[in-house]
């Protein structure tokens, strides 16, 4: 009998996976797309994310990311740079190519074939009528074992969708700029020499380009060839709780709130990292109070913006009251880019 299942090979399940070899498991992915997986997302690492990927070994190859910078229509903006050592931009594929040859290097064993029943059989977990002793669900925001499992939440009443592509030219900064319009953010991410990303985030039925109209010194700046455009969404996405038996929800699965403060992937590492530490105890019963306890501070700063920027008034004000608090600012940029359920 395996000790762990993990459901889904992106870069939280593979991180989960590596966590159990190392800790001595034996473990299985079940992921039926071929790698490197691609979704739309802002591709910027925050420091915290950099050392959960760090303590397995993995170092993705990126730009080094200072800080972030808040801009305002008219091109006005303000700085907080990462207190704690820099961020990174990085390709998504190149994450998951990173974490995938780590998990090679560990002897972790991937399944292609998609996962369509998990049942509690008490002291095991059938897959598929296959037993494991654990499950560890990181099968994104339309996790599949999320629904199976009955713990799929509300839908949300707020549908706010992700854009995003790649412009192939030098980046103009070493920071991740958040471009704000009364409807809408642009986050722009160097992630390479000759490489930056552009994501927009807007309401359901947004189209880009559209989005892009908003940012008129945002499109100016991009003068190279573009990619196609890739969306991902709803956002929003709610879970009832994080763990129902032996069966742990981690990263996009356990619950979403906005992409608008971008820690999803660092705190999607350290729920795989607490949720294997348990496992390996053999005693899951603290991993929902666990998670829930570590994505707080994240949960509360983006629901707190999500509501005050509900209104466009205040995006229109946003950029100048960070500039009259920049203290305020960098705090706040800095309570996000700590690792998550670490000392600070």
């Amino acid at each position: 009998m395996r000790e762990v299942v993990v459901v889904g090979g992106g870069p939280v399940g593979l991180a989960a996976a590596v966590h159990a070899r190392r800790a001595g498991l034996s473990v299985l992915v079940r992921e039926p797309r071929q790698g490197p997986v691609d979704k739309a997302c802002g591709e910027g690492l925050m420091p915290g994310a950099l050392s959960e990927l760090a303590d397995l070994g993995v170092h993705p190859h990126g730009r080094d990311l200072a800080g972030i910078r808040y801009v305002a229509s008219t091109g006005t903006g303000v700085t907080a740079r990462f207190a704690a050592g820099p961020g990174r931009g990085v390709r998504r594929t190149v994450l998951h190519d990173a974490l995938a040859a780590r998990a090679d290097e560990v002897g972790v064993e991937v399944d292609a074939r998609p996962v369509a029943t998990v049942d509690d059989a008490g002291d095991h977990v059938l897959v598929d009528g296959e037993p494991a002793r654990y499950v560890i669900a990181a099968d994104g925001l339309h996790s599949t074992v999320r629904r199976l499992v009955g713990l799929e939440g509300p839908a949300p009443s707020r549908r706010r969708f992700g854009q995003r592509c790649h412009v192939r030219q030098a980046p103009w900064t070493d920071v991740v700029e958040v471009h704000w319009s009364p409807r809408a953010e642009a986050y722009v991410t160097p992630v390479d020499d000759d490489l930056v990303g552009v994501a927009v985030l807007g309401e359901a039925g947004s189209r880009f380009e559209d989005l892009l109209d908003d940012f008129p010194v945002l499109r100016e700046r991009l003068t190279g060839p573009r990619t196609r455009v890739m969306g991902a969404g709803p956002l929003r996405q709610r879970a009832r709780a994080r763990s129902v038996g032996r069966v742990l929800l981690v990263g996009d699965a356990a619950g979403y709130v906005d992409a608008l403060t971008g820690e999803g992937i660092a705190l999607g590492l350290a729920q795989a990292r607490v949720a294997v530490d348990l496992v390996a105890l053999g005693d899951v019963r603290g991993y929902d109070r666990a998670a829930r306890r570590m994505g707080l501070r994240h949960e509360l700063l983006t629901h707190a913006l999500l509501h005050a920027t509900a209104r466009p008034s205040v995006r229109r004000g946003l950029v100048p009251a960070a500039r009259r608090l920049p203290w305020l600012f960098s705090s706040a940029v800095n309570q996000l880019a700590r690792p998550v359920g670490r000392p600070a």
